[in-house]
């Protein structure tokens, strides 16, 4: 009899673990359910009566609606939101919304059950050919090599390599592997006359202090994860790839986080 009383006790504790887990997991991993799983007025003005005719008639822009899952989704990928260059050609595979904008649906079909989402069959270099010209890479100061890899910057599932985030370690793939970048086991980043700290806790540093609240750091300055990162000091995923998130010289960096 005790025996059994323990057994269902067991069975019963199993459970509110498994439940419990279910539920914490759908609270730290809200991303698990795309939109295709929520309701039509979640995302569209028409609710549950959306239709072709107004399905592009959102509550609020794509930007922001995919930013509440993608976390720094509009600092570090492609630019959306935006109204294609004069003489721009967008082929019919990669839709502008209503506004003539480009916008996250231009290459991914949010309602689609393939991987990432993509319009189309191309990927990396021939998907950014498909609008773009060869010249346009060719003129940047990597070739372009920091762009054609995807979309959008970081490592996806990206073990926690000397505790770096996921841009810092993209960062470093390539960085790391041509030797113009190298992080010592102090865990500062080094190129050339320049070093810095890097996945470092903001908020311990802060605490220590000398340092300005992460709330009052200018936009640009990211934190992904409450680390210092590369993105924290330069932005990635721009046309003039690595250039400063500040404009100025000398120290006008330094004093955005510094406070001394």
């Amino acid at each position: 009899m005790r025996l059994a009383s323990k057994l269902r006790f067991t069975i019963l504790a199993a459970s509110i673990t498994l439940i419990g887990g279910a539920w914490l997991y759908a609270q730290v991993f809200p991303a698990a359910v795309h939109p295709l799983d929520l309701p039509c007025a979640n995302c569209h003005l028409a609710g549950a009566d959306t239709q072709p005719g107004n399905a592009s008639m959102l509550v609020t822009s794509q930007e922001q609606m995919c930013a509440q899952c993608h976390a720094n989704s509009t600092q570090m990928s492609h630019p959306s939101g935006i109204t294609p260059p004069p003489g721009s050609i967008i082929p019919a595979t990669y839709p502008l919304d209503w506004k003539g904008d480009l916008t996250c649906s231009t290459c991914h079909e949010v309602h689609s059950d393939q991987p990432g989402k993509l319009r189309g069959s191309a990927t990396g270099r021939d998907l950014c050919l498909a609008c773009h010209t060869q010249a346009f890479f060719d003129n940047m100061p990597d070739g372009g090599v920091s762009m054609v890899q995807s979309g959008h910057l970081g490592a996806p599932n990206a073990q926690n390599w000397q505790n770096l985030d996921p841009y810092s370690i993209q960062c470093m793939d390539c960085h790391g592997t041509k030797g113009d970048v190298n992080i010592d086991p102090n865990q500062v980043v080094r190129h050339g006359s320049l070093n810095h700290p890097v996945g470092a806790n903001y908020d311990t540093a802060f605490r220590s202090g000398g340092y300005k609240a992460a709330l009052l750091l200018p936009k640009k300055i990211m934190l992904p994860n409450g680390m210092v990162a590369c993105v924290s000091c330069h932005e990635g995923y721009k046309k003039a790839h690595g250039q400063l998130v500040t404009a100025g010289t000398g120290n006008s960096l330094c004093y955005q986080c510094h406070d001394i």
